[in-house]
């Protein structure tokens, strides 16, 4: 067996690719088109070598001569508790993440051209890189923690990219839509790392799968359940599918790389990397079965009246999800990872050749419906409208919540205020506030004497001018400045701070602040 250590070079080149192009951007040393030819150089470098490194560490697997794991250090301990980072450097990992870094690779190559003269083509490569060293991180790791670091990285690289637009509506509506639908997936995941930790005080994925066994039924049906929930949003299951669809609002590009060749089948991944997990437990195997069916015959169905390229072969990538967890859930564990790497290599293709399928299709016979669905009216109308699932979630899902939060309000607002002795919003109360002091003063001002403090002695007189001598400073300086003078220099202040704020809002900023928060966690964890 040979060191291995290098193997962290395959997510560490791209993100240095990234940190490098976010960096130059950010300070003005490459933007516009003159300098696209240095972000498209560093991309495809970086991309390069890690795409090489993963299929020269391919080679040295199949003579056996890579450890199975490398080790780089503890990450937490606490008790009996232990989180390492290492990462996985055999097996199907290790084939996984180099299908994964050849698609990056030719998908960065395909972009150069394509985003060519774009006004967010330095930011795209800048998110592009960011996904690859996230899902890179994820296939790659020997542990939950770190692979729910990549599985978060490329959700949130997903949402930037679904609002490359984002000076569109529909785009930034697509892009929340999204995010949040895959945070559901990704608070199963969170719970089952904390059970993990909880029942085998580790969350190695090969101790996961050594202790399933140990574990009680109940606890390791848990267990499964929370790793499924995870695999059914990223994959778009039923009842996640509606998210796959609003996320063709991005570029070809990364539609190809992110929903047809990578990261929809991390929830595939994540499954056939916890097997041993799942065929302890019988009822999480069930449910595979059963949503891996409705997803496919639901995607099949909705597919076939779809008008236009990307649409249709979104819902044909979606179909084709669903038969991986309906082959995982039957125990066909290998079918389902070589069916992984072939429906990548082929999805990936066929969403990056979308704008020419015309082209390609030309004068060649397209089979048509069967005329039994093509005579069934009222299953054509559902088709259209997609089942009508995404409106039926948010009929029993999203309204309830919303329902909640204005009963919630009003229970604020005519219960907890009023017993709390807060009965006027704190403006109205203030304004009131104000007025009172100034009428206060103004009679202060006519009778040459102040009533509110008053006594006797040479301590009550001490007191009495004290008081006198403040509200008269709070007059002059606070209550008539606020009216007169000083309100002009508050809205200069309140101009200068909302364009500080838009400035922070900027995606450049917001990329940087978001990478600066990352370095700074990892390297308080290490």
């Amino acid at each position: 067996m040979m060191d291995a250590g290098w193997i962290i070079l395959l997510p560490a080149l791209p993100m240095l690719a990234a940190a490098l192009i976010g960096g130059l951007h950010f300070f003005g040393l490459i933007a516009g088109e003159a300098d696209e030819a240095h972000s498209a150089r560093i991309s495809l470098t970086g991309m390069t070598l890690s795409a090489l490194l993963a299929c020269g560490a391919l080679a040295a697997d199949s003579f056996g001569w890579l450890a199975d794991s490398q080790f780089y250090g503890h990450w937490l301990g606490s008790g009996r508790v232990g989180i390492a980072f290492s990462l996985r450097g055999t097996g199907f990992n290790l084939r996984v993440a180099a299908l994964f870094a050849l698609l990056l690779l030719l998908t960065m190559r395909f972009s150069v051209n394509y985003l060519h003269r774009e006004a967010g083509f330095h930011r795209f490569f800048f998110i592009l890189n960011l996904f690859a060293a996230a899902m890179l991180l994820l296939v790659l790791s020997g542990n939950a923690l770190f692979s729910f670091a990549g599985w978060e990285a490329a959700g949130v690289c997903s949402y930037w990219l679904i609002a490359y637009a984002y000076d569109r509506p529909v785009a930034a509506h697509n892009a929340v839509r999204v995010f949040v639908s895959n945070r559901i997936g990704d608070a199963g995941f969170l719970l089952g790392t904390a059970l993990a930790l909880l029942w085998l005080e580790n969350c190695d994925w090969q101790t996961i799968n050594r202790g399933a066994a140990d574990l009680d039924r109940g606890d390791a049906t848990l267990l499964a359940l929370c790793f499924a929930l995870a695999a059914f949003a990223k994959s778009a299951q039923i009842p996640f599918t509606p998210w796959l669809a609003r996320a063709l609002e991005g570029p070809t590009p990364s539609s190809a790389i992110f929903y047809g060749g990578v990261m929809t089948h991390a929830g595939v991944f994540l499954l056939i990397q916890l097997q041993p997990l799942f065929n302890q437990t019988p009822t999480a195997m069930q449910l595979l079965v059963l949503v891996g069916g409705l997803t496919t015959v639901y995607s099949y169905w909705v597919g076939l009246s779809q008008t236009d390229i990307k649409s249709s072969q979104i819902y044909a990538a979606s179909a084709q999800l669903g038969l991986m967890f309906l082959e995982c859930g039957l125990g066909f564990w290998n079918l389902a990872g070589w069916h992984l790497c072939a429906h990548a290599v082929v999805r990936c293709y066929l969403l990056l050749t979308a704008p020419s399928i015309l082209h390609a299709t030309h004068g060649h016979p397209i089979r048509p419906v069967s005329p039994r669905w093509a005579n069934c009216r009222w299953a054509f109308m559902a088709s259209l409208q997609r089942g009508w699932l995404e409106p039926a979630l948010d009929w029993m899902l999203v309204k309830p919540v919303q329902q909640l939060a204005r009963d919630m309000r009003n229970i604020d607002d005519r219960i907890v205020d009023p017993a709390l002795g807060a009965p006027a919003p704190a403006i109205k109360a203030i304004s009131s506030l104000a007025q009172w002091e100034e009428s206060k003063m103004g009679a202060k001002l006519d009778n040459d004497e102040d009533s509110f403090a008053r006594g006797s002695g040479l301590a009550g007189k001490l007191a009495q001018w004290t008081a006198s001598l403040l509200s008269w400073f709070e007059y002059r300086f606070i209550l008539r400045g606020i009216g007169r003078d000083s309100i002009n220099w508050g809205r200069r202040l309140g101009r200068r701070a909302n364009r500080f704020e838009q400035l922070l809002l900027s995606p450049r900023y917001l990329i940087l602040f978001v990478l600066i928060t990352l370095m700074v966690a990892l390297g308080y964890g290490a």
